[in-house]
């Protein structure tokens, strides 16, 4: 068996291996490897397991993205996708070969971070990955949907004025697509969209241009800063994502889905982890949340500069021990965190932690507390207070959330 990059020419072979080894067939837009699901794929980053007799049996690609870390950094990050080996070659060692030849390339370009959304959580753990986001489901009954006043109000709660304009999804890309861009960089766990899969359609919605209302808010000065993406299914709203630049819009937003007629609930997908709109109703019952499930997952290529490249958010001094048994690697760092800048070095010290680098992926954008993996006995704490100080130091300004799917 042979791992090879691919090639334009690979194209039609790389999407019927996909499909077949998911059981499925592509859908006629898909046909001969083209139309939108497949308009933003990179055949330079694709790689094909072969047989001795050239058949293709394995296929294992990645986008170029960039993630916003803690602190509104923004970095490069590899998107692993289309990884699949046909049901004739499965626990032969295939999915093995074609990952420790991916984080090989991804090394060899530089990159520090690749990222993923697991189909089956049980398998990408053994490669290093970590779930680092999470995403779930507000539905809301639209009758007991009355907003409560606040009892404490911050100038920076205050309502976000403006206007809530409603367009059809094949005449706002251009907002939509800016508004996005504004959003992500300043939201953890964020991921680009880049230029080309606006263009060419790919994707899910609001990328796709599969029909959709897209409810657009504008600031007092008439500059987008919010939209939400839905349709009407039976008797739901059902909303695609809700973007904004801070909660007042977010709310906003919610506002005018909730005041949608002839609907009974409306339901917001990809509802954000610790977001405050069911506080701010009446009835916080009213609102019912579903489908928490994990979403990106994160592994970290070269641990220093991972953990240098972020932000940070308190002052502090700890000793990791980091295991990395995919690729036969272990390293003990010294991580020391002064005025939101992180000095990660190598240390003969005792550690204060033990970790997985999977682990490591999993606290990295602040979205899973390292006390929690203490609990769990994924994570060794070697000294008191080692896992509180660990919490203080990995979580993010907010928590971490990803919509993009890829």
């Amino acid at each position: 068996m042979e791992i090879r990059s691919t090639t334009d020419q690979d194209l039609g072979a790389f999407v019927d291996t996909f499909h077949a080894a998911l059981g499925r067939f592509p859908d006629a837009a898909d046909a001969n490897g083209g139309g939108v699901w497949w308009a933003a794929t990179e055949m330079d980053r694709n790689l094909l397991a072969v047989t001795a007799d050239g058949r293709p049996v394995g296929t294992a690609g990645a986008h170029t993205f960039e993630l916003t870390l803690p602190g509104q950094v923004v970095v490069p990050a590899a998107g692993v996708t289309s990884v699949g080996v046909l049901p004739t070659h499965r626990r032969q060692g295939v999915l093995t070969a074609m990952m420790r030849r991916q984080l090989a390339d991804l090394r060899a370009r530089g990159e520090f971070l690749s990222v993923l959304l697991a189909s089956e959580a049980g398998i990408y753990g053994r490669f290093g990955y970590g779930p680092a986001t999470y995403t779930q489901r507000l539905t809301v009954r639209r009758h007991q949907a009355a907003f409560t006043a606040p009892r404490a109000r911050r100038e920076a709660d205050a309502p976000a004025g403006g206007s809530v304009e409603l367009l059809r999804r094949a005449d706002c890309g251009e907002i939509v697509e800016q508004v996005y861009d504004r959003y992500r960089r300043a939201q953890p766990g964020a991921l680009s969209r880049p230029r080309r899969w606006w263009e060419l359609g790919a994707g899910q919605v609001p990328i796709a241009p599969t029909p959709r209302y897209v409810a657009v808010h504008r600031d007092a000065d008439g500059t987008p800063d919010g939209y939400a993406s839905y349709w009407k299914d039976a008797d739901t709203l059902m909303v695609d994502e809700t973007v904004a630049v801070d909660d007042a819009v977010f709310t906003d937003l919610a506002r005018f889905l909730l005041g949608h007629d002839l609907v009974d609930r409306v339901g917001f997908r990809h509802y954000p982890p610790e977001h405050p709109l069911r506080w701010q109703l009446a009835d916080f019952n009213s609102g019912e949340l579903s489908n928490h499930t994990d979403w990106l997952w994160v592994r970290l290529l070269d641990v220093p500069r991972a953990l240098t490249a972020r932000g940070w958010f308190a002052d502090g001094e700890l000793v990791l021990d980091v295991d990395d048994p995919f690729l036969g690697e272990h390293h003990r760092y010294l991580l020391t965190v002064r005025d939101g800048k992180a000095e990660c070095v190598p240390t003969d010290r005792e550690p204060d932690l033990s970790l997985d680098v999977r682990d490591l992926g999993a606290v990295y954008l602040g979205g899973t507390a390292p006390s929690v993996l203490v609990r769990a006995g994924h994570i060794r704490a070697h000294r008191p207070g080692a896992a509180v100080l660990a919490d203080a130091l990995f979580r993010a300004e907010r928590a971490p959330h990803c919509l993009h799917w890829f």
